[in-house]
């Protein structure tokens, strides 16, 4: 499996250590390709990152930012002005520190009413943009990640049907422990990227986090361990404490912020 496992010492590290890596992979895809792709999260790890990539000066310069497209992974059943919408954080955290140009962002429309509209028309956005023929998938370059406490990733959460794809790049999905729709990108799509860099804090996750590294694969349960990109890889940056129930040989064990 192409994985590899980081602990670092707290959410500041993770954050550094992922801006590197995207950096990096920003370099290689502007090289390749003449355009840099990333789908954002949501989460207080991702904000510290955004922060950094938009304010500290070094990786702010080596952000190839007009040759960059931005996507999102998953969205919150509200408007881009709303608190809780992760379109808000990011842009609050980054877009709009940066130069861009308009079209350089497609966001996933948490405010319309239909949340099967809004997967639609972001799926259509996708199709649009990466010129897919039927059956295709999108290629990120980079998709963040973030995990919940029961394992979660995206807006795919256990037992929920978005974990059953069909053929889909985009569905909304009802969480019902949280009494609300939400629309995400499914895990074919986030499969197919050449980089998927999860972000995991604090001593809630533990346990889910053994789980979906250690356990059986069970994704109804954990839906995390359904991120298995083929032709890509995935990167799992972990602070101490969200790593303290793993077995050593998971982890690579890379304590500090360098």
């Amino acid at each position: 499996m192409n994985r590899e496992v980081q602990i670092l010492s707290d959410g500041a590290a993770i954050a550094r250590r992922a801006a590197e890596r995207i950096v990096e992979s920003a370099a290689d895809a502007v090289k390749e390709r003449g355009v840099f792709t990333i789908a954002l999260a949501g989460g207080s790890t991702p904000k510290t990152l955004y922060s950094l990539l938009a304010t500290d000066t070094t990786f702010k310069s080596q952000m190839p930012w007009e040759k960059t497209q931005f996507f999102f992974g998953d969205e919150r059943h509200v408007p881009p002005d709303d608190s809780d919408s992760n379109f808000r954080m990011a842009n609050e955290s980054m877009l709009s520190k940066v130069s861009l140009r308009p079209e350089q962002i497609i966001r996933i429309k948490g405010e319309y009413e239909d949340t099967e509209k809004a997967a639609t028309e972001y799926e259509q956005a996708l199709r649009s943009w990466f010129k897919l023929s039927e059956g295709q998938l999108p290629r990120f370059d980079v998709v963040l990640l973030g995990m919940g406490d029961e394992g979660h990733t995206l807006s795919l959460f256990p037992g929920t049907k978005a974990l059953h794809d069909n053929g889909r790049l985009v569905m909304p999905n009802w969480i019902g422990k949280l009494f609300t729709k939400r629309v995400t990108i499914t895990a074919p799509v986030a499969n197919n990227s050449a980089l998927a860099i999860f972000m995991v804090t604090k001593a809630d996750k533990a346990l889910a986090l053994k789980g979906v590294l250690e356990g059986p694969y069970e994704p109804e349960q954990l839906p995390s361990q359904l991120i298995q990109p083929k032709n890509g890889k995935v990167l799992w940056l972990v602070d101490t404490t969200a790593a303290s129930k793993l077995s050593t040989e998971t982890g690579v064990r890379q304590l500090g912020a360098s």
